[in-house]
């Protein structure tokens, strides 16, 4: 009870600082639901992704019965299936989970020399000094190494997040060119509501196939960072948590299992 008061609190708040409405802002993180919902198998999608478009079009998330990984990428959606190829989005699938936002770079940095996620993580902690905003990041590049994710539909029952992604199907490419798609949270996030820290997908060039980020050696590539100061938050429909209330447990490890790290 009390998470879904936090959760109540935080929608307010953003709502008082003038947050909510604001479709046209750039600088605005559209959030639907948290991450807390997910980790407790609230799968149901809640938003059609014709409506999530005038929220943002760069950005990640998941489809209806966590069905496949999403990208967003210059106005156009992705599903990363099971099968690990990426299908175009119509308006008309719907999502229970996503994170959008309108990219406008801030920032721009060229990199060179083979680097691997943490390296690269480390790196961005360096390009990203302001811990208390948010972060779009986009990596476009070269990758010697690529290890990315699915999880396939799923049925309901619904599993919690972390049973689910034990049936996740693990891909692995070399030398292969693509994008980064994701975020950098702030701490701020912890309790339920986001991934603090860095959650990224992951699309070949071609826009062929992909998934979310697990492991990469970057040979070379452009880093480009978008700061969001703004975060507006949808909260979760109560028919769409496993028809019960969020139960108020910290799942810090559940989340850590989930992200692969």
């Amino acid at each position: 009870m009390r998470i879904i008061i936090y959760y109540i609190l935080l929608f307010f708040t953003l709502s008082s600082s003038g947050c909510v409405g604001l479709k046209e802002d750039t600088d605005t993180l559209f959030q639907v639901s948290t991450i807390n919902a997910l980790l407790n198998g609230a799968y149901h999608g809640s938003l059609a992704i014709g409506s999530l478009k005038r929220h943002g079009t760069f950005g990640i998330g998941t489809f209806d019965a966590l069905d496949g990984e999403m990208i967003g990428l210059e106005g156009r959606f992705y599903q990363i299936r099971a099968d690990g190829i990426a299908y175009p989005v119509p308006d008309s699938m719907t999502t229970p989970f996503a994170v959008v936002t309108h990219f406008e770079t801030d920032k721009t940095v060229f990199v060179r020399g083979r680097m691997d996620y943490e390296g690269l993580t480390g790196y961005l902690d360096e390009q990203t000094p302001d811990k208390n905003i948010f972060y779009a990041i986009k990596v476009v590049g070269t990758f010697k190494y690529m290890r990315v994710r699915s999880v396939p539909r799923q049925k309901q029952p619904y599993p919690p997040l972390v049973e689910a992604v034990k049936d996740q199907t693990i891909f692995e490419f070399h030398d292969i060119k693509g994008t980064i798609v994701g975020f950098r949270c702030p701490d701020s996030v912890k309790g339920g509501v986001n991934v603090p820290g860095y959650h990224f997908h992951f699309i070949t060039e071609g826009r062929k196939a992909g998934g979310h980020l697990l492991a990469c050696q970057l040979q070379e590539g452009t880093i480009a960072i978008d700061y969001t100061s703004h975060f507006h938050l949808v909260l979760p429909q109560q028919d769409n948590a496993s028809s019960q209330s969020l139960p108020n447990k910290d799942r810090t490890e559940e989340l850590k299992k989930v992200e692969g790290k």
